[in-house]
């Protein structure tokens, strides 16, 4: 799975917390709200053609400005990192239970739920 850089994780963020797609201008103005470093039209453009060819974004060609959304959740995403995680690893029940020995009480509960459920 590709990896998300710094403004690329911002641009991302932006996105996933909207209801609806977003044109470079809506996500600039996003960022400004949360960056101490404004950022040009041109460099948000940029970002989101790179998540577009990483599979990240996709385009809505339908108007100008073209539009951008999320092809996955964030969940979607944590979901697929840990995933790639515990692929890496030599031994992923070592890992399993490292991670599980760090989550809180309500967490671990949530898991058991998860775990009992069937798919």
């Amino acid at each position: 799975m590709p990896t998300l850089g710094d403004l690329e994780r911002s641009v991302m963020d932006a996105l996933w917390n909207s209801e609806s797609p977003l044109s470079a201008y809506d996500i600039q103005a996003a960022l400004a709200d949360t960056s101490a470093k404004p950022h040009a039209a041109t460099t948000v453009l940029t970002v989101l053609s790179r998540l577009e060819k990483k599979g990240f974004v996709r385009r809505e060609r339908t108007e100008r400005p073209h539009r951008y959304a999320a092809v996955a959740s964030r969940e979607d995403h944590m979901a697929e990192l840990m995933h790639e995680v515990l692929g890496g690893a030599d031994d992923r029940t070592a890992v399993l239970a490292r991670f599980v020995g760090q989550v809180s009480p309500a967490e671990a509960e949530a898991l058991r739920r998860l775990l009992d459920t069937p798919s």
